[in-house]
């Protein structure tokens, strides 16, 4: 598996919130969700978004945005139009009072706003739970990131604005896959670009020497690996190795592959069945209670509550 694979694989929607949005303007809503990850692509007209914090975000016909959870934004026409909707936790309505909107704005199926023919749709996916996207992806995003027409050839839009409309059996499931897709299209094309503020690993896989070593350790992770036979692969002293692999990465090879043996068992506990001895002994630990003790040490939590919670 290649780094960018690996990164990406995470995105797993289940029931995610999804919806044509259609405004006239002037028009504004707070996004409140807390949601760990949501998708905006400005079908028709201009918008912007305007985060509490951090600089604001023009989009245009064609451009896709991404925003990182759980800090609060605002979705307008203008910077400086006042809010009509508050978007909360589950997908759930209300007027900037706190009344609830009771479905006035609703357009039909999954799509929502002043009227279905408006001058500005937005097409929105939202993951709901932090499980459904590694934490690792997460981590390596910016609070806001966007890609602009130029930047990429989308061919999804079209097909998701067919299906987000129809109310079929099913219908669930294909979006959340699309929704995947979306996602997993969008960031291969920004981690590409130079604006990208990629992790220092990801960067790191350029560089000859700690390149190698990188691969060795996300290909065969549960490889009882040690500094010096990573360096025998690769080539240089234990010295040399420790000393590039940690300004390069920003963490000693051993630090690393711990890290990338407790993301991976994540990754498993979250979408898998398999036991914990089965999950320790496929990322390099020699017994389940070696990875639990590990586990909850980097994640404050155990393998079983971390399952559980997810």
């Amino acid at each position: 598996m290649d780094a960018l694979a690996g990164l990406l694989e995470g995105p797993r929607a289940r029931g995610a919130f999804m919806i044509r949005a259609c405004f006239d303007p002037p028009w504004a809503v707070r996004v409140e969700d807390r949601a760990p990850l949501t998708v905006m692509v400005m079908v028709r007209g201009d918008g912007w978004i305007v985060p509490d914090t951090g600089e604001r975000l023009r989009l245009r016909t064609g451009d896709l945005a991404i925003a990182r959870g759980p800090d609060p934004y605002v979705c307008a026409d203008d910077p400086a139009t006042t809010p009509q909707a508050v978007i909360l936790p589950g997908g759930a309505c209300s007027y900037p009072d706190g009344r609830p909107l009771n479905g006035s704005m609703d357009l039909g199926v999954r799509t929502w706003g002043d009227r279905p023919d408006g001058e500005a749709v937005l097409l929105i996916g939202t993951y709901l739970v932090r499980g459904e996207i590694g934490g690792r992806l997460l981590d390596a995003l910016p609070p806001l990131l966007s890609l602009t027409s130029e930047d990429w050839d989308n061919p999804l839009t079209p097909l998701l604005m067919t299906e987000v409309a129809r109310d079929e059996p099913g219908q669930e499931v294909v979006l959340d896959r699309l929704l995947d897709l979306l996602v997993i299209a969008a960031l291969r094309a920004w981690f590409a670009g130079p604006s990208a503020d990629a992790p220092a690993w990801y960067r790191a896989l350029g560089d000859p020497v700690v390149g190698r070593a990188l691969r060795l350790l996300q290909d065969d992770p549960a490889h009882p690996w040690t500094v010096a036979s990573l360096a025998a692969e690769t080539g240089v002293s234990r010295a040399a190795l420790a000393r590039r692999f940690t300004d390069l990465v920003g963490e000693p090879p051993m630090g690393y592959l711990t890290g990338w043996r407790l993301a991976l068992a994540a990754d498993r506990l979250r979408d898998g069945e398999d036991t914990l001895g089965a999950i320790a002994r496929r990322v390099g630990y020699g017994s389940a209670f070696a990875l639990s003790a590990a586990f909850k040490r980097v994640y404050g939590v155990s393998p079983q509550e971390y399952r559980n919670g997810a």
